[in-house]
């Protein structure tokens, strides 16, 4: 048995299974219509995002005192023990664990995140982990809660941005985090 537009293609000798109205032509335009909402949604989604939502800002990056070797290597933020921590961007965790996750015992327990850009994040005195060493995170997920382990004068997160997964290699975290839109 012969459609409509079966019909009328054999008689024509056109295909007429996209015309206006017809089954085909309307979920094309239903896919269409679906593309572009995922892209807009996708425009709207942040890249960056601040680490924990309420907080206030302590000791800031580059700031001395006789807590640091030489300078404070991030930005701390002051939040209640447990507080949940977000990755503040997706990306792929490279260090998680106790002793600065590698870095030392001064982080207490840590996490840092390798994002795409070629930028790490590391967050440290966390009370828990919840991601493991090759974990793909996004934007904003939870991967730990706040904490007081390692170096640490009481229940905070710290943060920095590095341009490689190791120590030393830290920049102004609110500075970065700024010149991506985040409003910190």
């Amino acid at each position: 048995m012969l459609g409509v537009g079966t019909a009328v293609a054999a008689e024509t000798g056109k295909n007429t299974s996209a015309l206006p109205g017809s089954a085909t032509a309307q979920a094309a335009e239903k896919s269409a219509e679906q593309a572009a909402a995922v892209k807009k949604a996708a425009k709207k989604a942040p890249s960056w995002v601040a680490p924990v939502k309420k907080y206030k800002l302590t000791a800031g990056y580059a700031q001395t005192g006789s807590r640091w070797a030489s300078t404070h290597s991030g930005q701390d933020f002051a939040v209640p023990l447990g507080t949940p921590v977000g990755a503040v961007r997706g990306g792929t965790v490279v260090k998680a664990g106790p002793n600065g996750g590698g870095d030392g015992p001064a982080y207490g327990n840590a996490i840092v995140i390798k994002h795409g850009n070629g930028t790490y994040s590391q967050y440290a005195h966390l009370s828990r982990i919840d991601v493991k060493d090759g974990q793909t995170v996004k934007t904003g997920q939870t991967i730990a809660r706040s904490g007081n382990t390692g170096n640490s004068s009481g229940p905070h997160l710290h943060l920095e941005i590095r341009t490689s997964p190791n120590f030393g290699t830290a920049i102004n975290p609110l500075a970065f985090l700024r010149s991506q839109g985040v409003t910190v």
